[in-house]
């Protein structure tokens, strides 16, 4: 697909919006400087008024509105023309409408706040194109973050860290993470200077006066790690930090063949509070399509050993829109983990990252596929609000089958914190560990700004000292702020 833009600087924006009706496609932008077009191409220009030109194959069409003098408006008005006209062309209502951002609970919070709740939802609805549906799930999420965005002070922060171990690297996976078998001499360095970054850390947090609200250990998956390597790593957390306020502690312990009893208890002996087991489908033929080198019934007796172990807060994610599975399927793996009580049920939308074998090795997004993850979502939106459960957070990614979403729910009361905070951008985000990206947020005029630890572990071994003196910025940042938390 050819993108031409004249007169105007919406070409990411409308970028994004047609990678929505055109997934698997290479979309070319063309800015300002060209003489001719070629098929099929979008020509979106402002003159003396917005113009927008849709030809792909046999359809054509020229849409156009008035020009503003708010910049905003004409991009927004760009963006209505354009979404109309692919909506023509393609007979598709997209769920989300026009949007494409990670974040839309803040952005309709936002609308709240500046607009009030009534104005909001018309934009919603008539400006964004967002689906009813989709509104009231945005609402509905939007009220139980509230909530817990409440609890959240000036001189309130969370602390991630990061384990880029896996058993293996599902197909669907983008992150920075390695094999055990190809990075296992690396483990026990890497945990060793990860303690040392978690000890200067906590030094600059306590020093600053700063109060920790919720700690989450992702990656990954932390419970790669042995059992001795947990305990030194947790328990450099609980020497170091200031726990006394501390609402949630979260480990990822998403690969079922990574736990056994003792890495449990090596938790439980550390102030994990919540844990997660990730089983992503209970199809074990859909495991295997998706490189998950564990069954079905290893989830089930994981997740009863969490339980007698003493976890009586733990959250198991699933994929609406894996390769070969089917709605029946979903079905049955949703009412599994619902029969097991789970306190939390994450349900994602399978997202075809530019970086996953799924992806490179030709897998493309089509139709029906993207009506079937639909069905699926639909079912799990119906089938867990009948059980009780609460939407307590939401995001989106590009390139989601059927431009859906990515949703935790939780009893009431089980609501992880941790998520909402990074999500919300609530407060700042002190993280550590390979990949990790600490986010440091000025609370009084929202701005954020973001340290990088290298993303590979090798790198974060390698350059350790270089990468933990970047450190410094954190307390720079706060300096600048010239608050002082500790006396308030």
């Amino acid at each position: 697909m050819n993108l031409y833009i004249k007169n105007n600087t919406f070409w990411f924006e409308l970028e994004n919006l047609t990678r929505l009706f055109f997934p698997n496609e290479k979309i070319t932008v063309y800015k300002e400087d060209f003489e001719s077009v070629s098929k099929p191409f979008i020509i979106a220009e402002l003159s003396d008024k917005i113009e927008v030109h849709v030809c792909i194959g046999e359809f054509y069409e020229e849409l156009s509105a008035p020009l503003s003098e708010n910049d905003s408006q004409n991009e927004l008005s760009t963006m209505k023309l354009l979404y109309k006209s692919l909506s023509h062309f393609s007979g598709i209502a997209q769920p989300w409408g026009l949007l494409t951002g990670v974040r839309p609970i803040k952005l309709l919070r936002k609308q709240y706040e500046e607009r009030g709740r009534e104005e909001a939802e018309r934009i919603f609805k008539e400006d964004y194109f967002v689906s009813p549906e989709k509104l009231e799930l945005a609402q509905t999420t939007e009220r139980h973050e509230q909530r817990i965005i409440s609890l959240s002070r000036p001189e309130s922060f969370s602390l991630y860290v990061g384990i880029p171990f896996c058993p293996s690297r599902c197909s669907y996976c983008s992150f920075v993470m390695s094999s055990v078998e190809r990075a296992k001499k690396l483990i026990e360095p890497y945990t060793r200077l990860l303690c040392r970054e978690l000890e200067e850390t906590a030094k600059i947090a306590r020093d600053l006066g700063l109060r920790l609200e919720t700690i989450y250990f992702g990656g990954g998956t932390p419970t790669t790690l042995s059992a001795e390597q947990l305990r030194a790593v947790l328990g450099t957390v609980n020497r170091c930090f200031d726990l006394s306020q501390c609402r949630e502690f979260t480990v990822e312990a998403g690969r079922p063949d990574t736990i056994d009893e003792d890495k449990l208890y090596a938790l439980k002996e550390n102030n994990v509070d919540r844990i997660s087991i990730n089983p992503q489908t209970l199809n074990d033929d859909v495991l295997r399509a998706i490189g998950r080198k564990h069954t079905a019934e290893q989830f089930l007796r994981a997740f009863d050993l969490a339980r007698r172990c003493g976890f009586d807060n733990i959250n198991t994610d699933l994929i609406a829109g894996l390769p070969t599975d089917t709605p029946e399927s979903f079905k049955s793996s949703l009412n599994t983990v619902i029969g097991l009580d789970a306190e939390c049920v994450t349900v994602h939308t399978l997202c075809m990252k530019r970086a996953a074998s799924l992806t490179t090795g030709g897998k493309t997004l089509n139709r029906e596929e993207a009506l079937a993850a639909r069905s699926m979502v639909d079912y799990a939106q119906s089938a867990l609000t009948e059980r009780g459960y609460i939407p307590y957070y939401l995001y989106r990614q590009t390139r989601m089958v059927g431009n859906l979403e990515n949703v935790g729910w939780s009893k009431r009361g089980y609501e992880s914190l941790y998520n909402v905070y990074v999500m919300d951008e609530t407060h700042t985000i002190l993280a550590c560990g390979s990949g990790g990206v600490t986010k440091l947020r000025d609370q009084r005029t929202e701005h954020l700004e973001r340290i990088f630890n290298y993303k590979y572990p090798y790198e974060y071994i390698d350059r350790f000292d270089e990468m933990l003196n970047r450190k410094a910025q954190i307390t720079r940042f706060y300096g600048q702020i010239t608050v002082d938390y500790s006396a308030e």
